[in-house]
């Protein structure tokens, strides 16, 4: 679940006057993406690049203002204090899937890249049907906090979805041919009134202050 970022104005405050609140909203990338090319927009747009260098060439963004902010790997979860699987070669990440009890992970066809991806994973391993009795989907970014309550053995999401549910670990990224690392890329939406304002944001997500705290999320320099 990615943010589409607005400006608000303080009650009270001078609209000429910059203001420092933000309206921050949440979707799936691919509900994002949907949105926008239905012609809604934002000051700030934060999405995976492929989906945002796709809106680009829409003329969505105002030029030069995509960044790459930071990055997050397609993991897997496992329950604080749980066995550790191996999942350290391809094929040690095939045997611990099929002997999982449980797996969770987004819907593919809600959108989510974490679930969109590990979908493409076990069909490339050839063992999709054979998950299929085992799998828990959930809506967007729920794998982790269903194996902290126990619900399932092993999750798959992004890093950074993992590392802040209370009672789940990050057991370790895909390994080998199957790493995968999303970047998530800012932009000033075309319509912006506050470019500078934008361009600041931007610019702190990418720079010495925020990187640390992004880092304690799971996210990785973009």
């Amino acid at each position: 679940m990615r943010p589409l970022i607005r400006r608000v104005p303080l009650a009270g405050a001078d609209e000429q006057v910059p203001s420092n609140k933000l309206n921050i909203g949440y979707s799936l990338i691919a509900d994002i993406r949907k949105r926008i090319l239905e012609g809604e927009t934002a000051d700030v747009i934060i999405l995976s690049r492929p989906v945002m260098d796709e809106l680009q060439k829409q003329d969505k963004f105002a030029p030069g203002s995509i960044v790459n902010v930071a990055g997050t790997p397609v993991a897997l979860a496992v329950r604080a204090g749980a066995a550790r699987p191996d999942i350290s070669t391809v094929d040690a990440l095939k045997h611990t899937l099929l002997n999982a009890k449980s797996i969770v992970y987004a819907d593919p066809s809600k959108g989510g890249a974490s679930g969109v991806y590990f979908a493409r994973v076990i069909d490339r391993l050839g063992i999709a049907d054979q998950l299929k009795s085992k799998t828990i989907l959930v809506p967007g970014a729920q794998a982790a906090a269903t194996v902290a309550k126990g619900e399932a053995e092993i999750g798959i999401g992004q890093t950074s979805e993992i590392v802040p549910v209370a009672g789940a670990e990050v057991l370790g990224p895909l390994p080998g041919e199957f790493a995968s690392t999303t970047v998530f890329t800012a932009g000033i939406g075309t319509s912006s009134k506050v470019f500078e304002e934008a361009k600041s944001l931007i610019q702190f997500l990418d720079g010495p202050i925020a990187r640390p705290a992004l880092s304690a999320k799971g996210f990785q320099p973009g």
